[in-house]
């Protein structure tokens, strides 16, 4: 199908980009990489009068290290993300997860902030960041103001930022030394959704958990954090028994939407074993 008409804008600056989102309203919608956009218009699932073109501001591309916080611009690409020199040496979560990120066509084009803004339980950034505890930074015409990942997705398509408001940048802190991560993802082929996924960050201090965050992808209304999980770790030593304990209070805070890529009880089961596999993974490499 062919979208209606629509007035196409592309701004140089966020500041440019927020007063046009100020003067449209509910009749504007911003392109990022366009991969979830531009097929929701051409369903007509949404039919925005303006687009504002995110593309051609610079100041939201780029990833750099600033008062020991990693910044990456929402217009990132995912394979700027996977071939970064800087997240590759310092929080190497993000271009390991990229790897599994649709494909190299995709990657090309998708930014990780239009992935995050987006809302979908079933992208993958949502999780990943909320695992990474990670910052979001937005910026409206009262100026810019920071969300944690967690208080971000408030349910499906629903986040906490405001109409006339952009993501701009999100802030993670690097990774401590001897560090553990992974992020296991359970799809049907190469550049589907999952059908559950979890992140895990891991450290250890002996043979006991002192620090771990567990992000879920697509297996609720929205990503989650398995707090409950990660409470059951601290000061214990990674066990099967305490594996299959951490998948059952992941399991118990699972509600997915039933579709072809399995029903409520098969993609709950496969949260709790992407979990086990995801913190195994991680203590690996925690040496």
């Amino acid at each position: 199908m062919i979208p209606p008409s629509f007035d196409y804008h592309c701004p140089k600056t966020v500041v440019e980009a927020v007063a046009l989102l100020s003067k449209f309203g509910d009749e504007a919608k911003l392109l990022a990489g366009g991969h979830s956009l531009l097929p929701m218009m051409k369903l007509r699932f949404t039919e925005p009068a303006n687009l504002i073109d995110l593309n051609k501001i610079p100041e939201l591309r780029g990833v750099k290290e600033e008062g020991g916080v990693i910044k990456i611009g929402a217009m990132t690409t995912e394979n700027e993300v996977l071939y970064s020199d800087l997240l590759l040496k310092k929080v190497p979560l993000l271009p390991e997860a990229a790897k599994l990120i649709a494909d190299p066509q995709v990657r090309n084009r998708g930014t990780i902030g239009g992935d995050i803004a987006h809302g979908d339980p079933a992208n993958d950034h949502p999780a990943i960041a909320m695992a990474l505890d990670a910052t979001f930074v937005l910026q409206g015409p009262n100026g810019s103001r920071k969300v944690k990942a967690v208080d971000f997705f408030h349910g499906t398509y629903m986040t906490d930022m405001a109409d006339n408001e952009i993501l701009t940048s999100i802030e993670v802190a690097p990774f401590a030394a001897n560090t553990g991560y992974a992020y296991n993802k359970l799809k049907r082929k190469t550049g589907d959704w999952a059908t559950a996924a979890a992140a895990v960050v891991l450290q250890m201090n002996g043979n006991k958990v002192s620090h771990v965050t567990i992000g879920l992808t697509n297996v609720a209304p929205m990503a989650m954090r398995a707090t409950a999980a990660e409470q059951l770790m601290i000061g214990k030593e990674i066990t099967p028994a305490l594996l299959n304990e951490v998948a059952d209070a992941v399991r118990a805070i699972c509600d997915p939407a039933e579709d072809l890529r399995g029903d409520a009880e098969y993609k709950t089961a496969m949260a709790g074993e992407m979990t086990k596999r995801a913190i195994t993974a991680a203590l690996a490499r925690c040496k």
